[in-house]
């Protein structure tokens, strides 16, 4: 079977040693990680774009390696070939192996920041798409001294415990292990940011599982959504995360 594969950097490492393994062809295209920060509409669109350009007469399926990610995977669809994507919330489904693990460990370790190689390489201080991110199209600068210049220093100091305190709500980080890791290099940083942060930390095992089936096949329902074309992704808005949307005339 011939695939493309559109997929978040965040996954780079782990989609590459699947495709390697994998006895389908398998065509990768990677994505920017800053998709996320610029909004539901923004990702959309990028993503949207994205699947308009596939050469679909080449493929027998699409395979986004994606979750439901705040919505902004709902709406997309595929031409004339199926579209398959992992019932999952978000990434952290998807290195964890599956949503009941992922539900589990969530309600019973609240205020967990998670780790992964590619949170670490890809996804930490990056601003890839910066340019399109929530502060620049409000005009407001991330740097404090550009912020004390624009705003004075009592609002440069609100303004930049805001922008970056999106970890203030956190007290553990947990280091995703997916077993394919060169050497213990991320683990290490994890655990020092940990240490920075005054956070508990924790070493767990990743489960390559969800992101095997998606790029060898078969895809059982349970754990993904295969669209046809011209059906768009949805909701769904209970424990199947996904459902097919109305289909497009």
């Amino acid at each position: 079977m011939h695939f493309k594969l559109i997929a978040c950097e965040i996954f780079y490492r782990e989609f590459c040693h699947a495709v390697a393994r994998s006895t389908n062809q398998i065509d990768m295209e990677f994505l920017p990680k800053g998709l996320h920060d610029i909004g539901r509409a923004g990702m959309h669109g990028r993503l949207r774009e994205v699947l308009a350009d596939v050469d679909e007469s080449q493929y027998d399926a699409v395979l986004l390696g994606y979750a439901l990610c705040n919505l902004g995977v709902t709406g997309l669809a595929t031409r004339s070939i199926p579209l398959v994507i992992p019932r999952a919330h978000d990434c952290i489904t998807l290195f964890l192996g599956n949503k009941e693990r992922y539900l589990d460990y969530f309600h019973g370790h609240p205020g967990t920041y998670f780790y992964t190689s590619g949170w670490i390489e890809r996804g930490e201080n990056l601003s890839q798409l910066g340019i399109d991110s929530v502060p620049h199209p409000l005009g407001i600068p991330k740097d404090m001294d550009a912020l004390i210049a624009k705003y004075g220093e009592d609002n440069a100091e609100y303004l930049y415990a805001e922008l970056h305190g999106m970890t203030r709500h956190y007290g553990r980080l947990a280091f995703i292990k997916m077993g394919i890791e060169p050497d213990d290099r991320f683990e290490r940083h994890a655990r020092q940011r940990a240490i920075e942060q005054g956070w508990e930390f924790e070493v767990m095992t990743g489960d390559l599982s969800l992101i095997l089936q998606l790029v060898d096949g078969p895809w059982d329902e349970e754990r993904f959504l295969v669209l046809p074309p011209g059906t768009p992704i949805a909701a769904s808005f209970d424990e199947g995360i996904l459902r097919a949307g109305q289909k497009r005339s």
